[in-house]
């Protein structure tokens, strides 16, 4: 065989992190990597997530003539100061009239070739139909040698695009994503990738994002699969990686072959959410120039999590706790709360709110008169202390991270202008019952949630004995019926049929339905489930509809 027919080419799989808009700094972060790549890990081509250059998702930035101009004066700049490897990179690209979400080559110092994406998600988070206008146009370009066929994110979720690519000559696949961290994510992309490889019987390299950007983290895992749909190249979830990639081509075989490599086996499903939270929290607050956060510790186990992570994203010295008793609060809640911050080494002040919730109560106690105790004097308290954190965040500068859950926030069991009070809600979409399993992982890493915080009944101590139980349903039972209703959109018949208490559901549906105009004013936090709220999930707040079973 005719050597001159066979070809070899090193490209290396970027995931990075970079901020939405901040166009300057992420072209100097993409001609760092590509220099990086050219000059220590000796590669022909290197290859960035997509809309790489601008971050993602830039929502209505993309709106702005100025945010495109931008753009496209960087990508012009980056051209020549990458020369000597080939660089494929995502960018929004403007040809008349027409936006696209597309990836250029550049080459010897200009823009070599372009592709647009064909497909445009506008479902969950996405809503790119809003902003791009669809290419139609395979793009097959020779690198070293080998026909490589450029693909962009959901472009790989059905068959045609690949499969136009492979009928223009391509013998490699390199797809570039920006595609955001749920559950279980990482196996339902390398799933979708091996299908394709194996319908079209060519390798393919998946490039994605990593990083938090409000509410959504990207969880990178960037992979190359050989077209028997096996790995042979897995980055690292959730941090940042250069991944260099060897291909072998015969151009007489028409056949291209990767080198084997790392695959790094995923973390367990706690240490990846685990993970997620805090890359995302971290982001958040690094990407905001916040000097560091203030957060209520109540003694109980969502603040116990919510402090640990926010230890683990940005380092204790910049995490402050408060704790802030009523009359109600136990001594074993103060006495935790103390453990907690002794063990991960945070400032911890108490400041209780016992004067300003008299002071209320007197203030108010003839407008009260006659009437019974009941939630409005437990939401007062609620209220003292968001005043509180808010004020020490005013003075600081500290950012409030809010502590409560998803199955409160889902049936509105939180207080508007009081625990829901804040800036970012880190554990905003983990449910109840996997804050317990969540918290249990952190402690395997090194005990600081003492085990009674684990073991005793969740209670927002606003009341004489209060627990969570005395106005919703077992966490074990309520966060089933969520997870049935809100992520898997199922009736109140079908979760009755499923097994679950007719009563008990009608219930659970009707508190959330009604509580929609809370979850409006909830901060941003991290989504990690199928169907976060704000996002995802985008109800009426004044709505005449009602479900029943």
């Amino acid at each position: 065989m005719n050597p001159a027919m066979k070809a070899h080419l090193r490209i290396v799989m970027a995931q990075l992190n970079f901020m939405v808009g901040d166009i300057a700094g992420n072209a100097d972060r993409i001609a760092a990597a590509a220099q990086r790549a050219r000059d220590e890990l000796a590669a022909d081509c290197i290859v960035f997530p997509e809309l790489a250059l601008t971050g993602y998702p830039p929502e209505d930035l993309l709106l702005r003539p100025a945010f495109v101009e931008q753009a496209l004066a960087a990508l012009q700049g980056l051209s020549r100061r990458v020369e000597g490897i080939d660089v494929l990179l995502g960018l929004p690209f403007r040809e008349g009239r027409d936006l696209y979400n597309a990836v250029c080559l550049l080459r010897g110092g200009r823009v070599a070739a372009r592709y647009d994406k064909h497909l445009l998600p506008n479902y969950s988070v996405f809503d790119e139909k809003r902003y791009f206008t669809a290419g139609h146009r395979p793009l097959v370009v020779e690198i070293r040698g080998v026909p490589v066929g450029v693909t962009i994110c959901e472009d790989v979720w059905q068959p045609e695009p690949v499969a136009a690519a492979v009928a223009a000559g391509a013998r490699l696949i390199v797809n570039i994503n920006a595609s955001p961290y749920h559950i279980d994510k990482g196996r339902e992309r390398e799933e979708v990738v091996a299908r394709r490889v194996r319908e079209c019987g060519v390798p393919m390299l998946y490039i994605n994002l990593v990083g938090g950007q409000d509410e959504l983290v990207f969880d990178g895992e960037s992979f190359a699969m050989a077209a028997d749909g096996r790995l042979t190249h897995r980055a690292a979830a959730l941090t940042e990686a250069l991944v260099a990639v060897d291909v072998d081509y015969d151009a007489g075989k028409r056949e291209a072959v990767l080198h084997s490599g790392d695959v790094v086996e995923p973390a367990s499903r706690e240490a990846e959410i685990y993970g997620a939270i805090v890359l995302g929290t971290r982001d958040y607050v690094e990407k905001n120039r916040f000097p560091g956060v203030v957060l209520g510790l109540s003694g109980g186990i969502d603040s116990a999590l919510t402090l640990a992570i926010a230890v683990d994203a940005i380092g204790a010295a910049r995490v402050e706790a408060v704790m802030m008793p009523s009359r109600y609060t136990s001594a074993m809640s103060l006495e935790d709360a103390a453990s907690e911050c002794a063990a991960l080494g945070v400032a911890h002040h108490v400041i209780g709110i016992e004067p300003p919730f008299q002071a209320f109560l007197d203030t108010l106690a003839a407008e009260f008169a006659g009437a019974p105790f009941d939630t409005t004097e437990e939401n007062i308290q609620a209220r003292c202390r968001g005043i509180v954190l808010m004020a020490i965040s005013n003075k600081q500068r500290k950012m409030v991270l809010t502590t409560g859950n998803k199955s409160e926030l889902a049936v509105g069991y939180a207080t508007l202008y009081g625990d829901m009070a804040g800036g970012f809600a880190p554990i905003k979409d983990v449910p109840k019952t996997l804050v317990y399993r969540l918290a249990r992982y952190r402690n395997s890493l090194r005990p600081v949630i003492p085990e009674r915080v684990l073991q005793r009944p969740p209670s927002a101590e606003l009341a004489p004995d209060q627990k969570d139980e005395d106005t919703l349903p077992p966490y074990e039972v309520l966060d089933p019926v969520l997870e049935l209703y809100i992520e898997q959109d199922r009736s109140p018949a079908e979760i009755v049929a499923a097994g679950f208490d007719r009563e008990t559901v009608q219930r659970v549906v009707t508190m959330v339905n009604r509580n929609e105009y809370k979850r409006r004013q909830a901060p941003p936090g991290v989504r990690i489930t199928r169907r976060a709220f704000g996002r995802d999930r985008r109800y009426p707040i004044t709505s005449g509809f009602r479900e029943t079973v």
